[in-house]
């Protein structure tokens, strides 16, 4: 779902009715794409969030805290020099253009007061943030485009600002009468009614086209050009409803619609019926906590993913290597595995060192190996005497025998270390904060897949795991990277509380925090879950969770961050529920 101009416009009438004589206080960028301003006004303070992302872009009030990278980039630098105590003077839109442009009075070096814009451009991939002076020029944007990009529209310092060109031909219904519409569907392009006027509208979303058309036609899916008198009155009011919602507020209502399992799925600045009984639909108190709502989950996922991306690409990388290693490794197994053929021929042509001449290319002998003595052609080096092609064929007996060795090591070795790189990834999916981010970037450096930043200060104080609390009153710790899970379990437990783990399955380490007493069954069922939904099984079902005393836990010699061994467990099959999870958490 994206954010049309029409729900723009409804935004923009509640950002300015919250922001009397608002001042910039603060600006920071939590991410490449993405801007915090922290606005200051009589009664109080509000963020102001601005996403230029491909996938999510929007402005709204959020309430969400974003973590901070420690240096800002140098766009958000740009903005806090020049618009740092700026007053906020006017939210503008051009009809139902989806871009808002946001005016302020701000104080220069010589202190003199000069209007800059920042222009906040909601267009899927073509979203941009753009600061722009007072003559029209672009001082600079949070995406650069250049003339390679695009020749129609470069958005560069020091060229003039151009606003997002218009759509040709299409109708704005905050500038035109719901009756124009029934002219340009006959017109336009035959096809279904919600298609058709997507077509020749500008503003709407495919969303609240849909739910035109579904009051026009009652779900049945008319073509555009075969609609009766009756439907062409209903899509004529149904339009109405919609133009007075977005000029006037009535029946607008921030709305948001829900999947069955819980997860958002459209959002509206009015009810949405077309969905039927498949989906839940929810009035919320502003359009800020809607979309605040609606792209939560989303948001979290996509900042870990850019935040990640350098171990992402790290562990991919190895996990290829170590994986090629391991072919090669096996295959040459498999040949040295063949080694005895070789001392074999060795026997043989010592027993018959007399007959074979000297010169020979090959040697046909019988092979008192065979229970039925039949014969065997073994090659000869034509250059070498038959003794010397014996101890040949010995070298590479003895050869394949010690690479056999080797190579079973090796392939262990490779082998736990594909395990290990499976937990880092585990760990990743599920990291979502900067500091548990840089606790695996720490993990990694210190493993040699990294190289550790130059000049970089001391690592803060290590993350603690994270802490629930079950139902009969028993603190239950789980790890959050494989360096924690190591302390937790080696250092922090002690003997009598009980360990859990994923059955060879990546997860966190999962401690029940015992005093010296013995556990209820319902609190181990909890511990259990918890493990099961911090492991790489949490969208499984029935997972095996195996538990035993923390004592029974060991770390052998050598061994990677987060691999233990361990004896006399139990094994619990539960099935991962997040809002159990919920539930439980303590808060941090």
């Amino acid at each position: 779902m994206a954010l049309d101009g029409a729900l723009l416009s409804c935004l923009r009438e509640e950002l300015i009715a919250s922001l009397p004589d608002a001042r910039v206080d603060k600006i920071h960028q939590p991410s490449r794409e993405e801007l915090i301003l922290a606005l200051r006004y009589r009664g109080g303070s509000r963020k102001l969030y601005l996403s230029a992302r491909a996938n999510s872009p929007r402005i709204h009030f959020t309430e969400v805290a974003l973590e901070n990278p420690a240096s800002p980039p140098m766009f958000c630098m740009l903005l806090r020099k020049r618009l740092t105590g700026g007053r906020l003077t006017g939210i503008r839109q051009e009809g139902l253009e989806r871009a808002l442009y946001l005016d302020f009075d701000c104080v220069n070096e010589l202190g003199d007061i000069v209007s800059l814009t920042l222009a906040v451009e909601i267009m899927g991939r073509h979203s941009n943030i753009i600061l722009i002076d007072p003559d029209g020029v672009v001082l600079d944007a949070i995406k650069r485009v250049d003339l390679e990009m695009s020749s129609v529209r470069p958005v560069l310092p020091g060229l003039r600002y151009s606003p997002p060109p218009a759509a040709a031909g299409r109708l704005d219904l905050s500038r035109c009468r719901p009756e124009d519409f029934l002219a340009a569907l006959a017109k336009g392009r035959d096809g279904p009614l919600s298609s058709a006027l997507l077509g020749i509208t500008h503003g709407l979303s495919p969303l609240v086209c849909r739910e035109a058309a579904f009051y026009t036609d009652r779900g049945r899916d008319t073509l555009a050009h075969e609609l009766s008198p009756e439907e062409r009155d209903r899509l004529v009011f149904s339009l109405a409803r919609i133009k007075t919602a977005i000029e006037t507020g009535e029946r607008r209502v921030p709305y948001i619609v829900y999947k069955p399992d819980g997860s958002p799925l459209d959002f509206s600045f009015m009810p949405i019926t077309q969905y039927g009984l498949s989906a839940v639909g929810r009035e919320m108190d502003s359009f800020s906590a809607l979309l605040d709502a609606f792209y939560a989950q989303k948001d979290a996922a996509e900042r870990s993913r850019q935040r990640a991306h350098d171990m992402l690409r790290v562990l991919t990388n190895a996990s290829d290597r170590v994986s090629r290693k391991l072919k090669h490794q096996r295959e040459e197994l498999s040949r040295s595995g063949d080694r005895d053929k070789w001392r074999i021929w060795g026997d043989l042509i010592n027993a018959n060192i007399g007959v074979i001449q000297r010169g020979a290319a090959s040697a046909e002998l019988v092979d008192y190996y065979d229970p039925d003595c039949r014969t065997v052609t073994i090659p000869l080096d034509p250059t070498l005497s038959p003794a010397r092609n014996a101890q040949k064929y010995y070298k590479e007996y003895r050869k394949a025998q010690t690479a056999e060795q080797i190579l079973q090591e090796q392939i262990e070795k490779g082998e736990q270390e594909l395990v290990y790189i499976d937990t880092v990834f585990d760990a990743l999916s599920r990291a979502t904060t900067l500091r548990e981010l840089n606790e695996l970037r720490e993990e990694l450096a210190e493993g040699g897949y990294l190289r550790r930043q130059p000049g970089r200060q001391k690592p803060p104080k290590p993350l603690g795991p994270l802490e629930f609390l079950s139902d009969d009153g028993y603190t239950i710790w789980v790890g959050r990277n494989n360096v924690q899970n190591d302390r937790l379990t080696l250092r922090t437990a002690r003997g009598g509380d009980i360990w859990f783990h994923t059955k060879n399955i990546p997860g966190s380490h999962v401690i029940v925090v015992t005093g010296g007493r013995v556990p209820p069954d319902r609190t181990l069922e909890q511990a259990a879950v918890l493990a099961a939904l911090h492991s790489k099984a949490a969208q499984s079902r029935q997972v095996p969770v195996d538990y035993t005393e923390a004592r029974n836990v060991r770390k052998p010699a050598g061994a990677k961050p987060g691999m233990v061994i361990y004896d006399t467990n139990l094994t619990a099959y539960v099935t991962p529920d997040p809002l159990l999870a919920d539930r439980l958490r303590k808060s941090e």
